[in-house]
């Protein structure tokens, strides 16, 4: 953040970015039983699911998530950041992030040594490890079953991982297709983001105004138009907003009130239009 936005608005960070801290998060109650869920579900293991449109709040939820658990006496917690890649690399990951050195050309030496470890953790905290993988659309079929196998113990009795899947809706219709469908049948607890209504855009948005120091930077009849203008999604809540920040930062308004809030979104639709035509 500008130190000239610092000094104009007594901001501690830009609330409208992506890198607004974790403690300054909005939690809906919705996501707050769903941590409640994970935090209960880690001494049993298991498959849970997030899903929802770009921009829904999905990523939000893992760092709220990760957080609350992180701060948690013998949770260990990994977060895959490479979804997408191959098998291999894949096993490269799991290793790096749980401390094992694995050889992807050898996968069963790699699984077996990798398995004693969450086991060996099990049985002195008695807490399953986690691993959370946000963009979970984006991995194969062939990396989820190879996941599915290393968490499953005893003949299918005993999960010795619990696993958190983040995704669009791309990675619900993957979940349904035949090679999946053991995967989908795991999933013992769920969160599915919808089209947020202007209540829950509402309260997201003073949380963030609040929580960076200056609850009254926006008028109210603005915050009604942004909510009533978003969507239902928070993404496109929040990059309308910082538009508006950086307009009355260029102007060096006191607020951001009605009279900037037209002047910017009715020069970005003149734009608009002049480009479709």
């Amino acid at each position: 953040m500008s130190k000239k936005m610092q000094a104009l608005y007594s901001l501690k960070y830009n609330p409208f970015c992506q890198e607004v801290p974790v403690s300054a998060l909005f939690v809906s109650p919705a996501v707050e039983h769903f941590c409640w869920r994970i935090e209960n579900q880690l001494s049993e293991g298991g498959f849970a699911l997030v899903t929802g449109a770009p921009g829904s709040g999905k990523s939000a939820t893992l760092r709220i998530l990760a957080d609350r658990l992180e701060n948690m006496c013998d949770v260990t917690v990994g977060v895959l950041t490479r979804p997408h890649a191959f098998v291999a690399d894949f096993y490269r990951e799991l290793g790096d992030l749980f401390g094992v050195p694995l050889t992807p050309h050898n996968r069963w030496v790699g699984s077996k040594v990798l398995r004693q470890r969450w086991i060996a953790h099990i049985e002195s905290s008695l807490y399953r490890p986690i691993l959370l993988i946000d963009e979970a659309q984006a991995m194969s079929a062939a990396a989820l079953c190879e996941l599915r196998m290393l968490a499953s113990d005893q003949l299918d009795s005993r999960s010795l991982l619990t696993v958190v899947l983040c995704g669009d809706e791309r990675l619900t219709q993957k979940l349904q297709t035949d090679d999946l469908l053991p995967v989908a049948s795991r999933i013992r607890c769920r969160l599915r983001y919808q089209s947020s209504e202007s209540k829950e855009l509402r309260e997201c948005l003073c949380n963030h105004l609040r929580k960076a120091g200056n609850p009254m930077l926006i008028s109210e009849p603005v915050i009604a138009a942004l909510c009533e203008h978003a969507a239902g999604n928070y993404r496109v809540l929040m990059n309308m907003a910082n538009d508006l920040l950086a307009a009355a930062l260029h102007d060096e308004a006191d607020q951001i009130d009605e009279k900037l809030f037209f002047k910017v979104f009715d020069m970005r639709a003149e734009s608009t239009g002049r480009s479709k035509s």
